[in-house]
């Protein structure tokens, strides 16, 4: 069980960095990686010009069992406003912002597929 959940757990790692780099390489600047807020996590908040992105990314090793951003639930999505919306007090920001998904499948290479605006 234990090799299970470390191996989920480093599959998820490797999706994030591959789409902090994706992020970068289209001219993001990435803010944070993994912000916590009581039971929520975001996995990425980044920023381009004067708009700020939360970003959930989701990774699979293969797509045998659907795309990665099917598991992207309500639930989810709920606990991702109100730590977005906990950022955006801390931080002051006033400008746009959006939420984005990114799935990751861990072929070679990686697929990476950007979904802007995935949900409000």
């Amino acid at each position: 069980m234990a090799s299970q959940i470390s191996e989920h757990l480093r599959t998820g790692q490797l999706g994030e960095n591959h789409a902090a780099a994706y992020l970068r390489a289209q001219g993001y600047v990435v803010l944070r990686q993994n912000y916590r807020f009581k039971r929520a996590e975001i996995d990425i908040i980044a920023q381009i010009e004067n708009l700020l992105v939360f970003v959930e990314v989701k990774t699979r090793s293969t797509d045998r069992y659907g795309y990665p951003e099917e598991a992207v639930n309500t639930r989810k999505e709920e606990l991702l406003l109100g730590a977005a919306e906990e950022f955006i007090l801390a931080q002051g920001w006033e400008q746009e912002i959006r939420f984005d998904i990114i799935s990751v499948t861990l072929t070679t290479p990686p697929t990476i597929h950007h979904i802007e605006d995935a949900f409000y």
